[in-house]
């Protein structure tokens, strides 16, 4: 296994489609990548050098927000939502759909682990 950032990379992928299984990295900003740094998407990731792996690595840390920070500014972003008790902040508290889903007929399992928490 190649782990790059923290995500789990399959050597048997392509090199374009493999980092696109990192959040934060879609099909675009892997063909941007791979042609910046040179290297062919069609290869795979087992074919890289080590060399190679380590620019690949130091591109995506210097102009990209990727897997863990992204998380972790997500989850920053939800905690400010619940701190100031807006409407998403409410919706994400009480676990349902904070998009403007309908619950009346949807949203099963957000509902079904509402109803577990009011029995209890």
């Amino acid at each position: 296994m190649l782990y790059i950032s923290g995500a789990r990379l399959l050597p048997d992928e392509q090199v374009r489609i493999a980092l696109t299984q990192m959040d934060g990295i879609g099909p675009q900003k892997a063909i941007q990548l791979c042609s910046r740094l040179g290297i062919s998407g069609n290869i795979k990731m087992n074919e890289l050098t080590k060399y190679q792996i380590d620019q690949i690595e130091q591109m995506i840390s210097q102009d990209h927000v990727v897997h863990w920070e992204l998380k972790r500014g997500e989850r920053a972003d939800i905690e400010r939502f619940i701190s100031i008790s807006c409407y998403r902040g409410i919706r994400h508290q009480d676990g349902l759909p904070c998009r403007g889903q309908r619950t009346h007929t949807n949203a099963r399992t957000a509902r079904k682990q509402i109803r577990k928490c009011a029995e209890v």
